[in-house]
């Protein structure tokens, strides 16, 4: 059963780990990785990758790129969403910092943030706004 805006909306903000899909180019599979992201209800998401990585450059020669997210309790339920990309700019380690509290606990997250600025290179935030949505919610299969 496919979810309602305001259940997709809730599921995506909630910080699961997405594979993101980029167009690879011709004779290639999309490019599909695991990343983090950011989403608040009704509003645009974004990303944080490293400016030199593939999965930038792709991005900006594609200017869209989708996300899909999963889980499979306490229900199977997905969102799959694919927009374009609105802009990019250089990350902060505010961004970093936000990003990184999503994710970990809060007692990692000022080690991991330290060590992502020394070692992960110049970063980028690239902001997506939601334009097209897969949804469904399998029940308990």
């Amino acid at each position: 059963m496919a979810l309602t805006r305001a259940q997709r909306e809730q599921f995506l903000a909630e910080p699961h780990v997405a594979a993101l899909a980029v167009d690879a180019g011709e004779g290639r599979a999309p490019l599909t990785v695991p990343i983090w992201y950011q989403y608040e209800p009704g509003g645009d998401l974004w990303i944080l990758t490293g400016a030199d990585s593939r999965k930038h450059e792709l991005i900006r020669a594609a200017g869209r790129f989708s996300l899909l997210v999963e889980r499979v309790e306490p229900t199977i339920r997905y969102v799959s969403v694919e927009g374009p990309v609105l802009d990019t700019r250089p990350a902060t380690l505010d961004d970093l910092r936000e990003i990184s509290a999503r994710y970990l606990p809060a007692e990692k997250v000022d080690g991991y943030v330290e060590f992502a600025s020394k070692n992960h290179g110049e970063s980028v935030i690239v902001r997506m706004r939601p334009e097209r949505w897969v949804t469904s919610d399998l029940g308990t299969v």
